[in-house]
């Protein structure tokens, strides 16, 4: 996508205050509105005025945009934010006014919601959305965390800084990803109170799991001879080892259900064991010779399926 520079579409310096901001607003919204400017050009601007001060005029989007940075250098391809840029900011809910589609840019970095927030009306402030990142084992188990957050003042003379708060999470047991958590009183200040805080739950990367939805899948690897043989092996879970019943002739690929072991809940999800055989390495002499035995004795072409496929 195509970096948006607000500051330069509005004529004005990162240092502007918010009422210089303002000013600068309504003096291209004169200069370029559509029932006054007739020009070609004239509604593009107005456009992208408008949607420079959408970003600019709000605190905490003007202060996560700032963390951006500048435009990259020519000849560097188009635009891209670095990764997890909005990485402990809490957005305020809603959007531009009224029908306006405004650049890919915009969508990308501010993702409009739909609606106003609950209670605005009667000058309650406005809902936040942020994002917490958690375990598997505190989704399994529940827990409580201490989140960071920083949220953008407007001081005296229309400048915004960065005020840093803590605010105590309590995560459910048997939240799953993606879900929110719902804060009251954590967002943003209004006249009649206070809005709400959502935070959007994701989880670490696990060595072992895969979560989708309630549901954990893992690759559980397993030895020629327990595939062939079948039997029992031990497997983790989030709730500690179990016994795992491996059925004769298993193949590799094929998927196991441990019902009820995966996340909490009414029903419980469920943990898939993907069996993977994995043949030891033969690096001493008896073991190729355990191998050279195996081939003489047990005749097997994996590949006798393909027929004349080729021929």
């Amino acid at each position: 996508m195509d970096y948006k520079d607000y500051y330069k579409a509005l004529g004005v310096e990162r240092s502007s205050s918010d009422k210089e901001i303002k000013a600068a607003y309504r003096k291209g919204a004169r200069k370029y509105h559509p029932d006054i400017n007739t020009g070609p050009d004239a509604e593009a601007k107005f456009k992208e005025i408008s949607e420079a001060y959408e970003v600019l005029k709000d605190p905490e989007r003007r202060a996560a945009y700032d963390q951006l940075g500048q435009e990259p250098p020519q000849g560097q391809g188009q635009y891209r934010p670095p990764p997890d840029w909005d990485s402990g900011y809490s957005f305020s809910e809603g959007g531009p006014h009224g029908d306006t589609d405004f650049s890919d840019f915009f969508e990308t970095l501010f993702r409009r919601q739909a609606g106003a927030a609950p209670g605005a009306g009667a000058g309650r402030g406005a809902d936040s959305h942020g994002k917490i990142e958690i375990t598997l084992e505190d989704a399994y188990r529940g827990a409580e965390r201490t989140l960071s957050l920083r949220s953008p003042v407007v001081g005296p003379n229309g400048t915004v800084s960065l005020q840093d708060r803590k605010i105590a999470v309590r995560v459910p047991k048997g939240i799953a990803q993606g879900q929110h958590i719902r804060l009251a009183g954590q967002g943003v200040q209004g006249q009649g109170g206070a809005g709400d805080l959502f935070l959007e739950v994701s989880f670490a990367p696990h060595p072992v799991f895969r979560a989708e939805g309630k549901d954990l899948f893992l690759d559980l690897p397993v030895t020629p001879w327990e595939a062939a043989l079948g039997g029992h092996v031990v497997m983790p879970t989030p709730d500690g080892q179990v016994d795992l019943s491996i059925p004769k002739n298993a193949r590799s690929g094929q998927k196991l259900r441990l019902k009820g072991k995966g996340l909490p809940g009414a029903p419980a999800g469920n943990i898939y064991a993907t069996l993977k055989i994995v043949n030891p390495d033969a690096t001493t002499q008896e073991a190729r010779a355990f191998f050279e035995k195996m081939a003489k004795e047990m005749p097997f072409n994996p590949r006798a399926h393909f027929g004349g496929v080729g021929k």
